[in-house]
């Protein structure tokens, strides 16, 4: 058996929502599939509904858009409890300066040079939906939704926000940095663990599944 997920990525990365589909024939009906994996999934990994689709359905090439958000606790003192879940950065940053930059990504551009390396890919053009930051106490969360992403696109995006908020680069620069096409001009791809893949969206049954966020 084959199975497809959405998307994948780094070690150390994390989804709060994901998709995968996979051939089988059965007798598990599908509303009882979620009690029968989880019976042998690892217990870092859970399947909360499952669905009949249609037959040309595919996790990934069926996916209208995807989100992820990144969350950096900036604490001056570390919180054990969120050890690979978020990434410390004890430094004061602008927001508003980052979200002025956050804007600048929105839309659809060339993001060539918020791209690592890695996977080829026929073209480097993606649709920016959304791109928001909000705080909650100490802790900071970049919310971006696209039509897809490039390899460590979003934390690459997230990297360069976060210079902006330190002074490093201005708003205004996000615009200059996109049309060159270099990944040098740009922040630094911030480590994995504090990425989370946050929605997927599809139509029909399998749109129905993640109506509910």
């Amino acid at each position: 058996m084959t199975v497809i997920g959405c998307g994948r990525t780094d070690a150390g990365v994390h989804a709060e929502r994901y998709c995968a589909n996979f051939r089988a024939e059965g007798s598990i009906p599908p509303d009882r599939l979620p009690l029968a994996l989880n019976a042998l999934l690892p217990q870092d990994i859970s399947v909360y509904a499952a669905a009949e689709v249609e037959e040309d359905f595919h996790a990934v090439f069926s996916c209208l858009r995807k989100e992820y958000t990144y969350r950096a606790y900036t604490s001056p003192v570390r919180d054990p409890f969120l050890n690979g879940r978020a990434l410390f950065f004890p430094e004061k940053t602008d927001i508003d300066a980052m979200r002025l930059a956050a804007e600048r990504f929105k839309g659809t551009h060339d993001f060539a040079a918020v791209r690592s390396v890695g996977t080829n890919v026929k073209t480097t053009v993606r649709t920016v939906y959304d791109f928001e930051i909000s705080r909650s106490g100490d802790m900071l969360s970049f919310r971006i939704c696209a039509n897809g992403f490039l390899y460590n696109m979003a934390r690459a995006m997230v990297g360069t926000v976060l210079y902006v908020g330190l002074g490093k680069l201005r708003p205004e620069d996000i615009d200059g940095i996109l049309d060159s096409r270099d990944r040098c001009l740009a922040g630094p791809t911030v480590p994995p663990h504090g990425l989370y893949m946050t929605g997927v969206w599809y139509e029909g049954k399998a749109g129905a599944l993640f109506a509910d966020g």
